[in-house]
């Protein structure tokens, strides 16, 4: 009996380790993301600050932060991006190989002002490989629209014009699923904290 009890001692004590193991595994989510299965995300073609052509296809293995703002945002956009930045500075340094597989990428719903190259100033002020996307009114309006996104351009004063809009910043994944907001308004490590929560 003594060795029976033994034998069961062990059997649980080995369940017990490989229970841990499984759930305590870096980059192991143990609950589903909150976005999953939402229709949020699709097809876009868009023209990066470089001239170049970037689709929702451009990013194979990669995880997408999305946000759509403008770069003459008087405040929430130039915050939000600084937190983007900083938590992706923080991954860089605390998991380098995951870090090297989230891209950053800020999409204007101002295309009338936000040229190729107003964007590129912009999105270098925050993090290197930051992507700033332009386009044509028709594709800006199918990319935040497949994304959610509301805005509006508001009414003409002397110093120019601001425009209304949505501040979600999405996670998606890999294979451009939704996985979870970040918390782009809260700070820096929280953006980190949420995407090692999510990124497997």
């Amino acid at each position: 009996m003594a060795g029976d009890a033994m034998n069961a001692l062990h059997r649980v004590g080995a369940a017990l380790l490989l229970l841990s193991a499984t759930t305590c595994s870096p980059h192991q989510p143990t609950e589903k993301p909150p976005l999953a299965g939402a229709s949020i995300g699709g097809a876009f073609s868009l023209t990066d600050q470089h001239g170049r052509t970037v689709t929702d296809r451009s990013f194979p293995g990669q995880y997408r932060i999305m946000y759509f703002g403008y770069t003459y945002c008087p405040d929430v956009c130039p915050n939000d991006m600084a937190n983007v930045g900083a938590g992706l500075r923080l991954l860089e340094s605390e998991d380098p190989a995951l870090a090297k597989r989230v891209v950053p990428i800020f999409v204007t719903v101002d295309p009338a002002r936000d040229t190729p190259q107003v964007l590129g100033e912009f999105v270098s002020h925050f993090h290197p490989r930051m992507i700033g996307l332009t386009g044509s009114p028709d594709a800006i309006k199918r990319a935040a629209d497949e994304y959610r996104i509301f805005y509006q351009r508001g009414p003409a004063t002397p110093g120019g014009y601001l425009v209304n809009h949505s501040r979600q910043t999405y996670l998606m994944s890999p294979d451009n699923k939704p996985l979870a907001l970040l918390p782009a308004d809260a700070s820096g490590r929280a953006v980190a904290d949420e995407i090692k929560r999510w990124a497997t």
